[in-house]
């Protein structure tokens, strides 16, 4: 079986929080082009260790105010729960109903995991401070995460965050359907009942795509990296091969019963929404399967 019971499909784009005022100028004018299409949530990432924290809030809010929801990511690695209770009652004083919760990465030079050690633990955190306020989010990894000690354990490890309160999961970005879907599968068996929306990443730049993908864990299928070496400095053959291997992945994630996709934009609106667009996604609704 490749669906998941019925989910009313979602749409959500990610955002980094810009380290200069052109960088949230340009980030701006991508939330302007991305808030046509009309998404579920926008989310920010969170630096490691709680590095972007700062810009990670006033992002959030900045964006909030605008009328989409935004959620931030929170991590739990370098904090204290002294400073994760500031920020839960910070963001519900600011009416942010969604929380993205990591484990996080450790930042290089920090001896300390910090009070809390995982992202289940976080996740009961949130719970037990703000109750049912926050509609969480988990990461999900079909290609198992790169520290896991073995695909079994990296399975019992997502039912602890489901298990602690979580409400649906992102996965990361992955080119290898096959892997999703018996990925959701596994997660079934297990009596895990909650949606888990696939991660894209469009294909805009080969030596980037392969330098982050081979150290955060993800596949890039052979033929996609041999393709896409063939293509040299020709930018413009890379995108367009991007996104149409992104698209019919799309369409195929989609058919076969994905509860919506999260883009992962790199504060880029033209790969996601040229993918969106090939989807004609604003012209359908948002179904259950």
């Amino acid at each position: 079986m490749n669906s998941q019971r019925p989910f009313k499909q979602r749409y959500s784009f990610e955002f980094f929080p810009p380290k200069t005022p052109a960088g949230m100028e340009k980030l701006q004018t991508v939330r302007d082009e991305l808030a046509k299409r009309n998404p579920d949530f926008f989310s920010v990432t969170y630096g490691a260790g709680g590095s972007t924290q700062e810009r990670t809030i006033n992002t959030v809010v900045n964006l909030h105010k605008q009328g989409i929801s935004t959620a931030p990511h929170l991590s739990c690695i370098g904090a204290t729960t002294e400073t994760l209770t500031e920020l839960l009652d910070l963001y519900k004083a600011n009416d942010i109903q969604r929380i993205v919760a990591l484990r996080g990465d450790l930042p290089s030079g920090m001896g300390a995991h910090g009070e809390l050690r995982y992202a289940n633990d976080l996740v009961e955190f949130i719970r037990k401070h703000s109750g049912d306020h926050f509609n969480i989010e988990v990461a999900a990894y079909p290609e198992f995460h790169p520290q896991a000690a073995n695909a079994e354990q990296d399975l019992i490890n997502f039912k602890r965050k489901v298990d602690a309160g979580a409400n649906s999961a992102i996965t990361q970005y992955f080119y290898n359907i096959d892997s999703y879907f018996y990925f959701v599968d596994r997660v079934e068996t297990m009596g895990i009942d909650i949606p888990i929306v696939p991660g894209i990443m469009p294909i805009t730049n080969y030596s980037n795509l392969i330098r982050f993908s081979d150290m955060c864990g993800a596949e890039v299928p052979r033929w996609i990296r041999k393709q896409l070496e063939a293509y040299g400095d020709d930018i413009e053959s890379i995108k367009k091969f991007g996104e149409e291997v992104v698209t019919e992945m799309c369409e195929r994630l989609l058919d076969e019963g994905a509860p919506g996709l999260h883009f992962y934009t790199l504060n880029q609106a033209e790969p996601s929404l040229n993918i969106w667009d090939n989807l004609s996604l604003s012209d359908q609704e948002k179904i259950a399967f």
